[in-house]
């Protein structure tokens, strides 16, 4: 599974370099990203990220302010990572629970560092392969094995299993895409298939056919480059007659 991260950052320069160093990461997955601590606290509310990136260079009060909210409304935080041109805000980053604090201008090797010893420190479990849906008291169990892939609808998500049933998530696609096992991926802004089902793509049309269904899925420009990805892995593992 990857580590999840949002950013909390006003400075748009800030901002890119620290994604093109996470980008060389291919564990490291960027949510989503806010200017400011009011809405870096929805973000981490709504998508409870692994890992949060904070620019301490402005709104430093609000940011602190924000960290005793959370502390309200979640029983563990995400990992909290400062970002500083100078050294001042570190004594407070690290009385807070700050697991590292980098300053600017990024150094591409303290970076690795950072985030190696993170990785040992907090080594990330492998998905399990049963998947609980939880609507009130009812508690529903799902083997991810059964599932040919996940639509969204609205603020829910449909399940669709390989005996054909269709089951109901109140939550959105976006929470499952994050939790499912390697093996899924986002195709689309309304699908996430079970990459073991797939056996077709077509590049042409940008639809894929799922094994035990009829139908054909929809993949999105934006999402193309899984799809390359995709079908090079599946090449690799097939006897291939290309034209």
């Amino acid at each position: 599974m990857n580590y999840s991260y949002t950013i909390i950052d006003s400075d748009a320069v800030s901002n890119l370099q620290l994604h093109a160093f996470l980008d060389e990461y291919d564990d490291f997955e960027c949510i989503n990203t806010t200017n400011n601590p009011s809405d870096g606290l929805n973000d981490i509310l709504k998508y409870s990220p692994d890992i949060v990136f904070i620019n301490l260079n402005n709104d430093y009060n609000a940011v602190f302010l924000m960290i005793t909210e959370i502390h309200q409304y979640m029983n563990q935080l995400p990992i909290l990572i400062g970002i500083a041109s100078t050294k001042k805000y570190a004594y407070d980053a690290i009385k807070n629970g700050f697991f590292d604090y980098w300053l600017q201008p990024f150094n591409e090797f303290d970076i690795r560092k950072s985030l190696l010893k993170l990785q040992k420190r907090m080594p990330k479990e492998k998905a399990p392969a049963t998947l609980c849906l939880k609507s009130y008291n009812d508690f529903q169990y799902l083997n991810t094995n059964d599932i040919l892939y996940l639509k969204a609808d609205n603020n829910t998500t449909e399940f669709f299993m390989n005996d054909g049933t269709i089951i109901n998530a109140y939550k959105t696609l976006k929470t499952f895409e994050n939790t499912l096992p390697d093996n899924f991926m986002r195709i689309h802004q309304s699908y996430i298939v079970n990459t073991s089902y797939v056996s077709r793509i077509n590049f042409g049309k940008s639809i894929c056919a799922i094994k035990k269904v009829n139908e054909s899925i929809p993949f999105s420009k934006t999402y193309r480059e899984n799809m390359e990805n995709l079908k090079t892995i599946l090449s690799k593992n097939t006897l291939s007659a290309l034209n």
